[in-house]
């Protein structure tokens, strides 16, 4: 099951295509976040499924139960790998998803999003008034998840063992090869660390889609990650 997804966070699919002119014949696991799929749509994410590419669409869907469940209907037919939902919706909300795209076949895993990795206990506590530390509000949010029938969350590394514990797959972001910045996220980890915390997918970003040799960077986290 464990696999390293990239972060395709760029601005159209002119560029996306750029990047996988790199990666040779590799076909690696995409994630496809906001920022790309509300400039390219659906069109380009049933392409790529055709093409082979596996994909983690990135929504985070959070709203209504009612609305997200007829969004989920529309997502589940592109048929991909995994979507999420915001766990901050509440149980309900989670349900109505998964009811969506188990009506659809249940092929697309659903998981949740917990705490963005780019917030920490200081942003917690003062901009959200969360009176919990990070470790202790993921926690909540994925045994609400695991009420409400989810596949999994989406978590920092130091989370992934909560995960396991409790029966659902990790996937995490804020992976950073050895050496390189943090960008705008503060809980981060190599891919070498999240294989040691228990980690089942890691999302990796620039550390691939920045790099020099962005196929040479990729096989690295592959190797620390998956040996």
């Amino acid at each position: 099951m464990k696999d390293v997804m990239i972060a395709c966070d760029f601005a159209d699919k002119d560029a996306l295509e750029n990047f996988l002119t790199k990666m040779g014949d590799a076909k690696p696991f995409l994630k496809i976040g906001m920022e790309l799929f509300y400039k390219e749509g659906a069109p380009m994410v049933k392409e790529l499924k055709e093409r082979g590419y596996k994909i983690f669409l990135d929504l985070k869907l959070h709203d209504i139960p009612n609305t997200v469940y007829k969004a989920m209907k529309n997502l589940a037919l592109l048929g991909v790998d995994i979507t999420n939902v915001h766990a901050g919706g509440g149980i309900e909300m989670m349900k109505w998803a998964k009811r969506a795209l188990d009506e659809a076949g249940g092929k697309t895993k659903l998981i949740a999003v917990t705490i963005l990795t780019s917030l920490d206990d200081k942003t917690l506590s003062d901009e959200l008034k969360i009176n919990l530390t990070a470790s202790e509000a993921v926690k909540k949010y994925a045994e609400n998840a695991k009420a409400a029938g989810l596949d999994g969350i989406v978590c920092s590394p130091y989370e992934a063992p909560l995960a396991k514990s409790i029966g659902l797959i990790s996937v995490t972001p804020g992976i950073r090869l050895e050496g390189d910045g943090k960008g705008d996220q503060k809980r981060v980890a190599t891919p070498a660390f999240a294989k040691e915390q228990g980690s089942d997918y890691i999302v990796v970003g620039r550390s691939i889609t920045g790099a020099q040799d962005p196929l040479k960077a990729y096989n690295e986290c592959l190797k620390q990650f998956i040996g």
